[in-house]
């Protein structure tokens, strides 16, 4: 992929996802190619088996009061007392 500095600031998310997606990214100023971004060694995004693996996945998955989840954030988010 290739960006310009203008790119950088308008389109930083596109910039970011061709990173996700293991891409190099050119950056030009000028019309001339100045940099070279490229992902990190190792770094993936972590797939969904390794976050069911996860030991704080689940965590209160037994306990009954978030049985219902829309039904435990709205007792959250319920006012506790009267104006």
């Amino acid at each position: 992929m290739k960006a310009s500095i203008l790119d950088l600031r308008r389109r930083m998310p596109d910039i970011l996802k061709a990173l996700e997606r293991r891409e190099s990214v050119i950056i030009s100023y000028r019309g001339k190619d100045r940099a070279l971004l490229t992902p990190l060694p190792g770094e993936t995004k972590a797939s969904l088996a390794d976050l069911l693996a996860d030991p704080a996945f689940g965590l209160w998955k037994d306990r009954a009061e978030y049985a219902d989840p829309v039904a435990a954030v709205r007792r959250m988010r319920k006012r506790r007392y009267a104006l």
